[in-house]
């Protein structure tokens, strides 16, 4: 199969947009980093479960950590991105650490009945995560193409999505949208698998979880072909330094634009204060965020932030 971000062996971001840095990239930018000190270890605030149900037209969005979420809407239950490990690494004993506990711990995770994989990073495609989900709820799992053949690995059969195809899981659709980013596990497989985001439609309710993306005309595509949503989860954090990372992530500036550009009633931050990736310190996008809203000139409660576990409920119309 090729296309116009497929040649035969290798993915491209929208446009033909460069995407990952190679070698020479990344060691200027470890021996030059000037990386903010991050705490050892953050206490999560205490915050009531998810209900187990809400209302047609409704979702509640429970923000568990970096990039992990939980949606419950009438009649089902969507998980994106879940990593409960204590580190984000094929290695168990080195690797990025988090920084704070999961807003949600895993044995007390509802049941979701679809979980969503963006893309095969290790912090958002976490084996051993996806190996207890898998034994203690059995989920329909979506994912992007190429990424099937890990996750037969580890015994999970998974639907796998290219940009703009859809997937008609009981009352949800769910439709891949275009991400600028990359993907790769090791140093020999890179760009070999399609990273992407999703639009989640049903219930009465459409939400956009953008998965890892930098900025780009893509969010135009999005609302122009499926509609604006109605939640908007967008990246927010590990975004410095700027030269090297603004391929691959947006900064909360470009993920403001990212919601004006997507149309989306409300937008929720999410990507960040769980794993120190890069360089600016760990709350730097809560203060960032808050600035680039002023200088849009949008509503406070337009574009917000969740505590870890903590759960909001949100209304399609309003």
């Amino acid at each position: 199969m090729t296309s116009d971000h497929f040649d035969g062996l290798f993915f491209r971001n929208p446009g033909d947009q460069p995407g990952n840095r190679g070698l020479r990239e990344v060691l200027r930018w470890r021996l030059n980093s000037r990386r903010a000190v991050w705490p050892r270890r953050v206490a999560n605030s205490h915050f009531s479960p998810p209900p187990s149900t809400v209302a047609p037209g409704s979702v509640a969005v429970t923000f568990i950590n970096h990039a992990t979420m939980l949606l419950t809407l009438a009649g089902a239950v969507v998980l994106t991105d879940p990593i409960f490990s204590e580190r984000c690494s094929p290695v168990a004993w080195a690797g990025p650490r988090r920084v704070r506990p999961p807003g949600l711990a895993l044995a007390d995770l509802p049941r979701p009945d679809v979980v969503l994989l963006s893309h095969n990073h290790y912090d958002h495609m976490d084996l051993p995560s996806l190996r207890a989900i898998q034994r203690r709820h059995a989920p329909r799992f979506v994912t992007t193409l190429g990424n099937a053949r890990t996750l037969a690995r580890i015994g999970i059969h998974a639907t796998e999505l290219d940009w703009w195809q859809g997937a008609d899981l009981g009352g949800l659709r769910v439709t891949a949208t275009p991400a600028r980013h990359f993907s790769a596990r090791t140093p020999f497989d890179r760009n070999r698998t399609l990273w992407a985001g999703f639009m989640v439609d049903g219930a009465g309710c459409r939400v956009l979880f953008a998965g890892d993306s930098g900025a780009g005309p893509h969010w135009d595509d999005i609302r122009t072909r499926l509609g604006a949503p109605d939640v908007a989860l967008l990246p927010i954090g590990a975004y410095e330094p700027r030269w090297f990372m603004a391929p691959v992530h947006m900064n909360p500036a470009e993920a403001v634009q990212a919601h004006l550009a997507l149309g989306a009633r409300r937008s929720v931050g999410m990507h960040f204060g769980t794993f120190q990736l890069t360089d600016e310190a760990i709350d730097a996008p809560l203060h960032e965020l808050v600035a680039a809203r002023v200088q849009a000139a949008i509503a406070e409660d337009a574009f917000v932030t969740h505590g870890f576990g903590e759960t909001r409920i949100y209304a399609s119309g309003g």
